[in-house]
């Protein structure tokens, strides 16, 4: 049971494990898009047509849920499926059912762990594979890999590691869980967080900040949804950004010029290199293209702080 990219990993770990069969897949329903509202597939439903496995997409798997059961499955294993999974589904498989959750847990339960863990500025993330109860990633854990986070990386740069780490973790355990050979860890309530879905609100940068949580807020939303600031009364979508601690002597946010590296715009006591960035209604374009149009213009200006757009 899976959704995005990230659980095609996972869905193609099982299908290379010669003691297991794939009786089916459940993803969430196909979302129209684009100007022609063309209904797309869900990534894991994408691959699972390649790999001619039936597929079930209910609206509301919480009262949904019968076809699932009657594909009579020994184990389900999920990974950001996106719905909250009826306990009628999690009591019926002969051995449970398992999730691979892209945190090391109890740290960052919820909808964006790669996210918060990269806006948090932490320097560690991993996957922790855990049976599964009515709470959400609350359940006993089975195993856990750590992933270093190295001060370039951004959610998507991690997303990739994490899905190469929890694949390569569940060909490890799998067999040792199934035949009985692994003691479930409980997890530690008194150090549970949570990292929600992010919200539109943390999509806009704050430069009243420092430096490092300005530029983790930037390369936490890096590939999406993508962090913005407003100048000139457009907003700017931050693609591309590194961290140089460098003092400007400038108020956060003004942006400093260009050279060879991008665009340098003061950042708390640093100074952020964008190297790639999108304005309001325009195509990505790096920063070298973008001073050849509109951006030698903006030099000296200042991105306009929060409580002055609210």
């Amino acid at each position: 049971m899976g959704t995005p990219d990230f659980a095609c990993g996972i869905l193609q770990a099982l299908a290379e494990l010669p003691f297991v069969e794939l009786v089916g897949v459940v993803s969430q329903p196909d979302k129209k898009v684009g100007r022609q509202q063309k209904l797309q597939p869900t990534p894991v439903h994408a691959l699972a047509q390649q790999m001619a496995l039936p597929v079930l997409q209910p609206e509301k798997i919480r009262t949904e849920y019968a076809e699932v059961l009657a594909l009579n499955p020994e184990l389900i294993v999920t990974c950001a499926y996106g719905q909250m999974v009826p306990e009628a589904v999690l009591n019926a498989p002969k051995y449970g059912c398992i999730n691979v959750h892209a945190s090391l847990l109890p740290k960052y339960r919820g909808g964006s762990p790669m996210h918060t863990a990269i806006i948090q500025g932490e320097t560690e993330s991993g996957v922790t594979i855990m049976q599964m109860v009515k709470k959400m990633d609350a359940g006993d854990m089975l195993a856990v890999k750590k992933v270093a986070i190295e001060a370039e990386d951004t959610t998507e740069i991690l997303h990739d590691k994490l899905m190469a780490a929890g694949a390569a973790l569940l060909k490890e355990c799998l067999l040792d869980y199934i035949e009985g050979r692994i003691t479930p860890v409980p997890q530690d309530e008194a150090q549970v967080s949570f990292a929600w879905n992010i919200t539109k609100e943390q999509e806009r940068i704050d430069f009243s900040k420092s430096g490092w949580q300005i530029y983790n807020q930037i390369r936490g939303l890096i590939s999406w949804p993508v962090g913005y600031g407003v100048i000139a009364g457009q907003k700017m979508k931050f693609w591309g950004v590194r961290y140089r601690e460098e003092k400007s002597g400038k108020p956060s946010g003004t942006i400093l010029g260009f050279d060879e590296t991008g665009m340098q715009v003061a950042a708390g006591e640093g100074m952020l290199i964008v190297t790639e960035l999108q304005m309001e209604g325009k195509k990505r374009v790096s920063a070298r293209d973008f001073y050849n149009g509109k951006g030698k213009q903006l030099i000296g200006c200042q991105f306009e702080a929060l409580a002055d757009s609210q």
